[in-house]
Formats: structure tokens, sequence, C-alpha cells
């Protein structure tokens, strides 16, 4: 039944998003599922001095030196020890491949695009930029991210260095 309810969404909506959604904190983010390369269990990561505080090293991926790219510094929410949900999204962006440490994914969601609104300007503050839209969902909100301007350019010229 709740089938057929989203089915008449879809229609109705047009255009539906296909997301992957994972936590950071207490949050719950969504980043566009064709972004999304893989997820991987946390691996061991190589630090990199001088680095930006974000960027926690690289990591060996099937041969190929990738930068990882730690949310919760990013966002500053406070660390914690990573553990068994702990995830890698690996993401390729503007033909860069990067990894985001994130506390878990969550899951691969559908949703119909006339249930996002851009983000409130009362939000407009710390990581407002990297917001570009806010999922309704029946239960909770969800934080579209765009991962472009995740990785400002401070960021950027790191991992190019």
């Amino acid at each position: 039944m709740a089938e057929s309810k989203e089915s008449g969404t879809r229609k109705q909506s047009g255009e539906v998003l296909q997301l992957v959604s994972f936590s950071v904190g207490q949050e719950e983010f969504g980043v566009d599922i064709l972004k999304v390369q893989e997820i991987n269990r946390m691996v061991e990561i190589t630090r990199v001095p001088n680095a930006s505080t974000c960027v926690s090293g690289v990591i060996n991926l099937r041969g190929k030196v990738i930068p990882v790219i730690d949310l919760r510094k990013r966002f500053g929410v406070s660390a914690t020890e990573n553990d068994k949900n702990t995830r890698i999204i690996v993401v390729e962006l503007t033909g860069r491949v990067l990894g985001f440490i994130v506390d878990a994914v969550n899951a691969v969601l559908r949703i119909p695009k006339n249930v996002t609104e851009p983000p409130p300007p009362m939000v407009a503050g710390i990581g407002s930029e990297y917001i570009t839209a806010i999922g309704k969902l029946e239960d909770r909100l969800l934080i579209l991210l765009d991962l472009e301007r995740v990785v400002n350019v401070e960021v950027e010229s790191q991992l190019a260095a």
C-alpha cells in the first residue's frame, strides 16, 4: 500500500531524487547517488603532513591513492572514535576521486523533489553553504549536501598539493 502511495506522489512531483543517506553526529545527510562510487568500511589512513585539519590523510584504494576528508571535522562536530558503523564514502567530484568519513551509512532513498525546499534563512550559519536543500520525510528531515561546496578552495588547494 505504501508503494502505491509513493507511486502516486512520484507521478505528481515529476523528478525523483536518488540519494545515499548517512549520519554525521546527530544529523542525517543525503548526497546524489550518481556521485557515489562506493562505500567502504574504515581502513588505515596515512596522515599527510601540513594537510588541512579536516583532511584525515590518504588511503590506497585498489592501487589508487585518494585523499580522505573527515566530515565531523569539516562540519565542526565533536570528534568521536571510529566504530563498526564508520564508513568512507568514495565519490567522484569534478574528475577527482575523494573519500568522506561518515559515522554511518543509513540507506539509499528515492524521494520526490517536491518534498525538498531550500534551507531557511535562519540556517545561514556555519556549514550552510554546503546545504542545497532540506528533504521533508515523514518522520525526519534530511539535509541534502553539495559535495563540491564541502570541498572548498582551501581544501581543494591542499588536495592538489
